[in-house]
């Protein structure tokens, strides 16, 4: 398994302070996560390329773009020029997952595909070529804080025997729930990159939440 890499998600930081929230935890994590949701794919709605372009401006790391919205493939070139460099989406809300890949790829980002805890791994098998990630969701996608999902474990473990056996190098991703009590079972499973927000901008001292959770990740990394 690749090195394990820790990746903040921003849905639950201080958007009065977000460049400061930033660079606050920059020196302690390896990407940074931002969740675009739509209002019509899930119920809630949260920012748009503006605050990609934010972020990018805020810091040097890659940022991984997750889309929970309706036709992706309509806004990948104006999130890639904001700054993404990789993006996810779902590929329930389209008629050719396909031909977003290929549109992120064109683009010039890495493509993920994200799986809904009720959705299988039917696209991760038909595109695992051409993907960079595999997104696992560990909540239903549409708010942060939400407690994670054990049930999707097993399917975690399918994704990491999928990507193994192909030797593909993709990233599988876990995003929903991560914390100090839930990262082990995550990474035991077979994920590599973990997707922390509540967790880390939990109000206190997010630098502290970001040293002590990739701290543990080394612990992991070398169990």
């Amino acid at each position: 398994m690749s090195q394990l890499k820790l990746a903040p998600s921003i849905l639950t930081a201080d958007f009065a302070r977000l460049g400061e929230e930033i660079r606050s935890v920059a020196p302690y994590v390896d990407w940074f996560h931002l969740d675009v949701m739509d209002g019509h794919y899930v119920d809630n709605l949260t920012f748009g390329p503006s605050i990609v372009d934010a972020v990018r401006r805020s810091c040097d790391l890659p940022l991984h773009v997750h889309l929970m919205i309706e036709q992706p493939a309509k806004y990948v070139d104006v999130f890639v020029k904001a700054g993404a460099d990789r993006i996810s989406f779902h590929p329930e809300v389209t008629d050719d997952p396909a031909g977003v890949i290929d549109a992120i790829g064109s683009a010039g980002a890495g493509a993920g595909v994200a799986v809904h805890p009720d959705v299988g791994l039917e696209q991760v098998r038909a595109h695992l070529e051409a993907l960079d990630v595999i997104l696992m969701m560990t909540v239903r996608p549409g708010f942060g804080g939400q407690a994670f999902l054990e049930e999707v474990l097993p399917k975690i473990k399918e994704a990491r025997e999928i990507v193994n056996q192909s030797g593909r190098a993709a990233d599988i991703e876990v995003d929903g729930g991560v914390n100090l009590d839930t990262v082990g079972r995550a990474v035991a499973a077979g994920g590599n990159s973990l997707v922390a927000g509540s967790a880390l901008f939990d109000g206190l001292n997010a630098p502290a939440a970001a040293y002590r959770l990739k701290e543990r990740l080394r612990e992991l990394g070398h169990d």
